[in-house]
C-alpha cells in the first residue's frame, strides 16, 4: 500500500462497489485497496500471505471496516490492529449495517475511532462518505509515519 491509501475491510461486493461509487462521485481519490474477509485485511495490514514483503511506512491512511466478516471478524481484526505497535495508531472506521448495541460497544472498547451505520439510501450513503472523506482524509491530523506508532 501507498501513502494515502485506505483500506476498506468488506466482504459484500455489493457494498464494495457502492462503498468506490460514493468515494468517486465525491473526489476522493485515495487509492483503495479491498480486503473481502478478515484475515486478508490482517495480510495487508501487517505484510503476510498476499501482502508479503511489503515495505515499512506502507500502512493505510485509514481502515474501512465491517464487522460481520468471513473468516476473521471485524472486532478481532480491531483487536489484532490495536494491539500491535506498528498499526495500533492507524485510523478505523467501522463502517458496517450492524444495529447491535453489542457491535458498537465492542467497536469502541477495542479502539475504533469512529462508528458509522451505513446509510440505507445511496444519496444519504453518498454524502456519509462525503463527511467521512472530509473529516479523515482532509481535517484529521494523522500520526506520523501513516499511523505507526514510534518505537
Amino acid at each position: 500500500m501507498e501513502e494515502k491509501t485506505i483500506l476498506l475491510v468488506e466482504d459484500n461486493p455489493d457494498d464494495v462497489a457502492l462503498t468506490l461509487r460514493a468515494l468517486k462521485k465525491n473526489n476522493i481519490s485515495n487509492d483503495v485497496v479491498i480486503a473481502r474477509d478478515g484475515a486478508e485485511a490482517l495480510d495487508c495490514l501487517f505484510g503476510t500471505g498476499a501482502c508479503e514483503g511489503r515495505g515499512a511506512g506502507t500502512l493505510p491512511v485509514l481502515v474501512l471496516l465491517d464487522l460481520k466478516l468471513p473468516r476473521i471478524s471485524g472486532i478481532e481484526v480491531l483487536q489484532r490492529l490495536r494491539s500491535d505497535e506498528r498499526t495500533k495508531l492507524v485510523p478505523v472506521v467501522i463502517l458496517t449495517t450492524s444495529k447491535e448495541e453489542q457491535d458498537l460497544i465492542d467497536g469502541y472498547r477495542f479502539g475504533a475511532n469512529s462508528y458509522i451505520r451505513k446509510p440505507v439510501d445511496f444519496s444519504s450513503f453518498i454524502e456519509a462518505v462525503r463527511q467521512l472523506g472530509l473529516y479523515w482524509l482532509v481535517l484529521n491530523e494523522a500520526p506520523p509515519s501513516g499511523g505507526q506508532a514510534a518505537l
